[in-house]
């Protein structure tokens, strides 16, 4: 490769990925048109499970098993979101034990904490799609992300025959994976985690609870925004958790105006699906961007075949809400921070025996 190319696309791991970006566009392209022709929302969750499938690059050595997990727990988390859209408290404990997983996945390295990205989003679109959608059945959502999830995979063997490798290949030893999970786990302060996973606990609680006692439709504006906005960095200060919020405001005001300006959706799948497609060839290794590119794609998978977009001002008031929470949960992990970094340094404080 080219190293002013190199130098270009720094933010990516290797060469473009052509074989994942082409099984990601055909995976996410059936159901979508069929979606299109037949208006049925089905097609809509079949898309989201080939999207969340898509995300493992078959040709690694632990890429199907990698997509396995995307596509059973990403439908185990869309059903739990759906059927816990109707009940207040259900909806604040599911967000925020989903919360406490994804910052206990990230203490294993970022790609643990892909894997939990993902399987919140999921959670997030299978609430907010309670009220629009018409199958009303969590079972039948979790079934049809399953079998979007397997046409994924069946392109996904037939890229491996295609690069002469094995259709499963051998799977790691469950010890040495343990081994390497806990020295990632250690690189991370413990007070340090325990905050971000409080962070998260509380911001995605509220959020639930917020979208379920208000009754807003299409609440993954809300969620995701809050879900996105604590992922753009582990380390997170009061100033970067500002900022991180406004940039999720800003990039959801922006594809706001798209959807709002095209009004179709097939213009909005013809725009979509090479979106899915770039950025499947170029997905970021860096944690932030990745967030940034998923959360996009997400949200226009949602949106891709609703005949509402008239009416913007609910979606503007769900992204408004949504950054609002994230610093709010960011004030008050920064005055607990505050207070703890002053117990540390006043003598008179007792300190525990290690």
């Amino acid at each position: 490769m080219n190293p002013r190319l190199r130098h270009a696309f720094g933010w990516h791991a290797g060469p473009p990925a052509w074989g994942s970006a082409v099984v990601a566009g055909f995976g996410c392209g059936l159901p979508l048109l069929l979606g299109l022709f037949s208006a049925h929302p089905g097609f809509l969750w079949a898309s989201v499970g080939a999207f969340q499938a898509a995300q493992a690059s078959p040709l690694h050595r632990f890429g199907m098993l990698r997509m396995s997990l995307l596509i059973g727990l990403g439908a185990c988390s869309a059903g739990l979101g759906f059927w816990a859209a109707s009940q207040p408290l259900a909806s604040l404990g599911v967000f925020g034990l989903f919360g406490f997983l994804l910052a206990w996945l990230q203490r294993f390295g970022s790609e643990a904490g892909k894997l939990g990205f993902g399987l919140t989003a999921c959670l997030c679109l299978g609430h907010g799609q309670q009220i629009v959608d018409s199958l009303g059945n969590p079972y039948a959502i979790a079934m049809l992300f399953i079998l979007g999830g397997l046409w994924v995979m069946l392109l996904a063997f037939g890229l491996r025959g295609l690069h002469g490798l094995r259709m499963w290949p051998y799977m790691p030893r469950v010890i040495s994976l343990a081994r390497v999970l806990r020295r990632y786990a250690k690189r991370l302060p413990r007070q340090q985690w325990r905050l971000h996973a409080a962070a998260c606990s509380l911001a995605l609680a509220l959020a639930g609870l917020t979208v379920n006692l208000a009754e807003l439709q299409r609440g993954y504006w809300l969620t995701l925004i809050v879900l996105s906005s604590l992922q753009l960095r582990l380390q997170d200060n009061l100033v970067r958790a500002l900022q991180s919020s406004l940039l999720s405001l800003v990039t959801a005001g922006g594809l706001i105006l798209l959807g709002y300006s095209l009004q179709s959706p097939a213009l909005l799948v013809a725009t979509l699906l090479p979106l899915i497609i770039l950025g499947r060839m170029l997905q970021a290794s860096h944690y932030g961007l990745f967030v940034l590119q998923v959360t996009i794609c997400f949200i226009l998978l949602a949106e891709s075949l609703a005949q509402d977009w008239q009416q913007i001002d609910t979606r503007l008031l769900n992204a408004l809400f949504g950054a609002l929470l994230v610093v709010l949960v960011a004030l008050l992990t920064h005055a607990f921070r505050q207070l703890l970094a002053r117990r540390a340094l006043d003598p008179s404080t007792p300190r525990q025996r290690s």
